[in-house]
């Protein structure tokens, strides 16, 4: 039941995360994405911080072991193997919110660069692969085989819905490319990270506070060297309420909930239930209308999911079982 609660965490997670183009959409505001990426972490980031602090209050009040947002809260759920023991843990909290700050300009970079069906595949599709890569080097043993499979299953629904199969002739730019790898890892790094600092007993809301914590801090110079006219219209202001609150705080306290109990691997997968999510809210929200292709697609995904998410069978081991 635990499993299939956590489940559900991530794919809400990513239903939440699916909103931030339809909300965009809607907001209609001339804004850098760049400006936006940074309000978003700082207000969300802000908001995990702030709760990360109230727990910790609170844990010390109950006499429970921690020393605030930088020392974790710690978990009533027993300590696992940590993925890193020897790195510190001030050193995870900063790569944790390295990768959440690099994530946004590198994806936006090789969407850009190549276009967003081109650039969602390759950011999208290899953030899962970076993460199993990263767990297997820091584990020393590879994922499971049905987790492979099952991903592979999910990125190709993931292709099929973006349509990058119908791009044609299009050139692609190997510095969009890496850019979008880039993205791909920037997630690796701070899902790892946030699993780490869980491993070693913190809560989901005390390892979320204190990444985007720190990340948020670092995005206010980036905020503050934008254009930020944007933030005084009252659509501006909604729209930046919105990612920040919902796509940022709310859905990082769902993934950093069901990453306690899951795998990064299992995790990154489900997480690709994200444009599956921005397809459907596309058509009911926006208006917009399905393709046959993207049916199929949608589908794909679907079915890669069910497939990560099932127990395995007796005898069998589970996808999260590298966790």
């Amino acid at each position: 039941m635990n499993r299939l609660l956590a489940i559900a965490a991530v794919l809400a997670a990513a239903l939440c995360f699916a909103t931030t183009g339809t909300s965009r959409a809607l907001a209609d505001v001339d804004a850098d994405a760049v400006s936006i990426g940074a309000a978003r972490v700082l207000i969300g980031g802000g908001l995990l911080a702030l709760i990360a602090v109230a727990g910790s209050v609170r844990g010390r009040r109950g006499d429970a072991a921690g020393a605030g947002v930088l020392g974790g809260a710690r978990s009533a759920m027993p300590e696992r193997e940590p993925l890193a023991p020897r790195v510190s843990t001030p050193v995870v909290v900063l790569v944790g919110a390295a990768g959440v700050l690099a994530y946004q300009p590198t994806f936006f970079t090789g969407a850009a660069a190549n276009g967003v069906a081109v650039g969602t595949v390759v950011a999208l599709g290899s953030a899962p692969i970076a993460t199993g890569l990263l767990v297997s080097a820091l584990r020393r043993r590879l994922p499971d085989a049905r987790w492979i499979v099952a991903t592979g299953i999910a990125i190709a629904g993931v292709a099929i819905v973006s349509g990058v199969f119908g791009a044609g002739d299009v050139a692609v730019r190997p510095a969009g490319i890496l850019a979008s790898l880039a993205a791909g890892a920037s997630y690796a790094l701070y899902a790892v990270a946030a699993k780490e600092l869980l491993e070693r007993g913190w809560t989901a809301g005390s390892a979320m506070g204190g990444i985007f914590g720190v990340a948020a801090a670092l995005s206010l110079p980036v905020l503050l060297l934008t254009d930020t006219s944007w933030l005084g219209a009252p659509a501006g202001a909604s729209l930046a309420l919105w990612l920040g609150v919902v796509t940022v705080a709310v859905a990082y306290l769902l993934f950093g909930w069901g990453l306690r109990r899951l795998s990064p691997t299992t995790v990154s997968t489900l997480t690709l239930a994200e444009p599956l999510g921005a397809t459907l809210l596309g058509l009911a929200v926006l208006g917009e209308e399905l393709s046959p292709a993207s049916a199929v697609g949608v589908g794909v995904i679907a079915l890669g999911l069910v497939l990560v998410a099932l127990p395995a069978g007796r005898g069998g081991v589970r996808v999260a079982a590298a966790s």
